[in-house]
């Protein structure tokens, strides 16, 4: 039968990717952005198949981020409705310096951080790719605020990195990083993955580190100790080979993790496995 197609908020329809074979040790989705995936309500029937299809692959949970004041309060909802969905709530750093009212939506996110079914604050940092400079310090002010939050809360902070590695280093340096913190899509090299590495950080690896162009990644992936690596699809973009280009789900989980075991050397179910277990001390139970 034809897979479904979904419009995401690019306005760009796109077929999703076909199930992958299934694990055979649940795992994780660290981080996903169902709303833009399906552009549907949080209780919709479009959501549902994305659970079933991603639980039937062996992707039983899902860590839901937020973006901004108002999907965050969406993605809350959603974790309200479906019991193996967990919330993060923040302003993206490229949404941050242009709202309206930047200390209302701050406001609105920790209104939400007490949330019990937000376990992180997120996706928030530096992205000095999109916003220009002039508008830089506003991002970092946001940034630090976020922090804040995620100490106040104890709650992991979820950190959104695009060509500002060492002022998202240093800011944590300087502000003082929560006890967890999670390189999101991680996208630097080697050297910047055992900076991370001692300072306790948690790296999480997209469909980024199938891509060919990505040596970088494959070289940071081995250097992880198992107790500080997630797994993320960040649907629906980045899908991973071989379905790169397709509209990415959940469900591509397991593409991710067998390059990865493969990449590490080690064996795929006691690698799902481990990284299960970081994501239920890290957000805490998804029952």
């Amino acid at each position: 039968c034809a897979l479904p197609i979904y419009r995401h908020n690019r306005d760009i329809e796109r077929q999703t990717a076909p199930l992958p074979k299934p694990l055979n040790v649940n795992c994780v989705d660290s981080h996903a952005h169902l709303e833009i995936v399906t552009n549907t309500d949080f209780d919709s029937p479009e959501i549902e198949t994305l659970l079933r299809d991603a639980a039937s692959v062996g992707i039983d949970r899902i860590v839901q981020v937020g973006y901004s004041a108002e999907q965050s309060e969406w993605g809350v909802k959603l974790a309200e409705r479906w019991p193996k969905v967990l919330a993060a709530v923040a302003l993206h750093p490229n949404e941050a310096p242009v709202v309206a009212d930047l200390e209302a939506d701050l406001k609105r996110i920790e209104n939400l951080a007490g949330h019990p079914k937000v376990r992180a604050i997120g996706e928030t940092g530096l992205d000095f790719f999109r916003t220009e400079p002039a508008l830089q310090d506003k991002q970092r002010y946001s940034f630090k605020r976020h922090i804040e939050i995620a100490k106040e809360y104890k709650k992991a902070l979820v950190i959104h990195d695009r060509d500002a590695h060492r002022a998202v280093l240093d800011t944590l340096l300087e502000v003082g990083a929560p006890e967890k913190t999670i390189f999101h899509c991680y996208s630097g090299d080697a050297q910047m993955a055992r900076e991370c590495i001692d300072n306790g950080y948690i790296l999480s690896f997209a469909g980024t580190l199938t891509f060919k162009n990505a040596p970088q990644l494959r070289e940071a992936v081995k250097l992880v100790p198992k107790d500080q690596l997630l797994v993320e699809t960040d649907s629906p973009f980045l899908c991973p080979m071989p379905n790169r280009g397709a509209l990415n789900t959940p469900a591509q989980i397991p593409h991710i993790l067998r390059f990865m075991a493969e990449e590490r050397g080690e064996d795929l179910d006691i690698l799902c496995a481990a990284i299960s277990a970081n994501a239920e001390r890290i957000f805490g139970s998804f029952n």
